[in-house]
């Protein structure tokens, strides 16, 4: 059979490189995934390899941002690491290369790497180039600002429309320290991708050169027995944390390492977020809470220079090895630092103290939650609560107005069991900056954000509405009271009320009885275990 579509003998006898992607026509973010494969492919026969291509499936978090089909995303981590999974077992590939885009494919291939622990590597497609209209940068971040500026009668529908055709103009993953460019840092820093190899932007010359390059490093790999967990150790997830950290980068990325280091077998919570983001400042100013993007930190001599910044601090394992052979500090004495750069502050003068994230507890979040700290100065927020059992109502409620300074925003029902599938909220976020309300209005949910999200937002709320979280009976006026200083989130009702109403509360019918969301609502777990499946 392998000989009908021009395998030879000696073909067979090589070792064989598994090249996986997702490329798809619903997104930018993966589009030059079929171009990178050849030149893997071309990489892995001069090191004396056999590749086989295939490919897995993508949904795009920003192009379904706001609809039912956003539930897809989180659920697609699992269909696409479970694909990666089956595809390798089914054809005893000896190694790996798994090219990745958007902001699901980057854990998933990282997921399903150290679940089957072989030789193998994350080739990140790279980042988008920034938009650019009347002067200024523009990433998806300021479409759906826009959205929420217009319906406030800030801009015209004409502004609203030049933003939105301008935002994106070409290959590659959304520009800003979003979900895919954070993924993407950390698993550089957790040394399961080539060093350097996933700052290369999308449409960069030198792009082709890195997927060469990156499968010969696979042959190299099985030659020499590197599996992935020796790689992905409590050292290396640890820098990976800190890298998430350094950048200010997306909330999901706790969702994501906790997925990953499951299938390597690390302990880590949801508390090691925590202490790790708090001694660990933001070093890089990106994108939603700075000034730069991508881009910029690729010629401001990317993460090698911030990974000098961090070893400078004491904040990385510096002996942590890559998938290359070097250890994280000698990638970092390699760095080149680009003279007159500006986007990695100077070890002593951090855009922010601390880390971009906060883990909270209290009787709203037993199991903790995430407050998103990046891009925003508050640590505080006491108001009455404006109650929504969907993001659509929420949104709603933004555009019409209904939502005012002061109000704490609650969306439920959208976790990982009862959206099902955990959407992102940057629809309501954008729509809250956009008119305005971002430096007076928090916003809570079960549910997940953007990684463009900025302002005063907690997510990942557990247990969730749909398993009786306290948050499934919270109701409009009830005070809500969030401190970061404390780490606390709580209602101000006592333990009695809160026990009486959950006594009457009964929970919603399932929202897909059959179908991939109905077998994952099943089978997922609490996001603060990750939201992942099959444990």
């Amino acid at each position: 059979m392998l000989r009908a579509i021009g395998f030879s003998r000696e073909d067979l006898e090589k070792p064989i490189i598994g090249v996986g992607h997702s490329w798809i026509e619903t997104m930018p973010c993966n589009w030059n995934h079929r171009a990178l494969a050849e030149k893997v492919k071309e990489g892995v026969r001069a090191a004396g390899g056999t590749p086989m291509e295939f490919n897995t499936i993508a949904v795009s978090d920003g192009v379904t941002m706001g609809t039912q089909g956003m539930k897809a995303s989180l659920v697609s981590r699992e269909v696409i690491a479970d694909s990666i999974e089956l595809v390798t077992r089914g054809h005893s590939f000896d190694g790996l290369v798994l090219i990745v885009g958007c902001d699901k494919t980057i854990p998933a291939a990282a997921m399903a790497l150290c679940r089957l622990d072989i030789p193998g590597l994350v080739l990140y497609g790279g980042t988008i180039q920034p938009g650019h209209l009347r002067g200024r940068d523009l990433t998806v971040q300021d479409v759906f600002e826009a959205v929420g500026a217009y319906n406030a009668g800030r801009i015209d529908a004409d502004e609203l429309r030049a933003v939105e055709e301008h935002a994106c103009p070409g290959a590659g993953a959304c520009g800003g320290q979003y979900t895919a460019n954070t993924m993407s840092a950390a698993v550089e820093f957790l040394g399961l991708s080539p060093p350097g190899a996933n700052g290369v932007p999308a449409t960069h010359p030198d792009k082709p050169a890195v997927a060469e390059a990156a499968g010969r490093l696979a042959v190299r790999l099985v030659e020499e027995g590197t599996n992935a967990r020796s790689i992905a150790t409590r050292d290396a997830f640890e820098n990976a944390v800190a890298s998430f950290s350094a950048t200010g980068g997306s909330t999901n990325a706790v969702l994501h390492l906790l997925g990953i280091a499951a299938e390597a077998g690390v302990a880590l919570d949801i508390d090691d977020f925590d202490a790790i983001c708090a001694r660990t400042p933001i070093l890089a100013d990106l994108r939603p809470g700075g000034s730069f993007v991508a881009t910029d930190l690729f010629a401001a001599g990317g993460l090698a220079v911030l990974m000098q910044r961090m070893l400078e601090l004491d904040l990385l394992h510096g002996d942590a090895r890559t998938v290359d052979g070097r250890t994280i500090a000698e990638v970092a004495a390699a760095a080149r630092e680009t003279p007159g750069q500006q986007v990695i502050r100077p070890s002593d003068a951090p855009l922010r103290a601390h880390g971009g994230i906060g883990v909270l507890r209290g009787n709203l979040a037993a199991e903790g939650c995430v407050v998103k700290l990046a891009g925003n100065d508050r640590v505080s927020h006491r108001g009455p609560a404006r109650v929504f059992d969907s993001e659509e109502a929420a949104f709603a409620a933004v555009r019409t107005g209904a939502v005012h300074a002061g109000d704490v925003v609650v969306i439920r029902y959208e976790g990982p069991v009862g959206g099902p599938g955990m959407r992102e909220m940057l629809g309501v976020t954008g729509a809250i900056v956009g008119a305005g309300l971002g430096d007076s209005v928090a916003l809570i949910t079960d549910g997940r954000f953007s990684g463009a999200t900025h302002g005063f937002m907690v997510a990942h709320i557990a247990p969730e509405a749909a398993l009786g979280g306290a948050i499934a009976v919270v109701r409009d006026g009830d005070i809500v009271n969030i401190d970061v200083k404390t780490r606390r989130i709580d209602v101000e009702l006592d333990d009695t009320e809160i026990a009486t109403r959950l006594a009457e509360w009964q929970r919603p019918a399932n929202r897909y009885a059959t179908g991939v969301f109905a077998k994952y609502a099943a089978t997922v777990s609490s996001a603060s275990l990750g939201a992942v499946t099959g444990r």
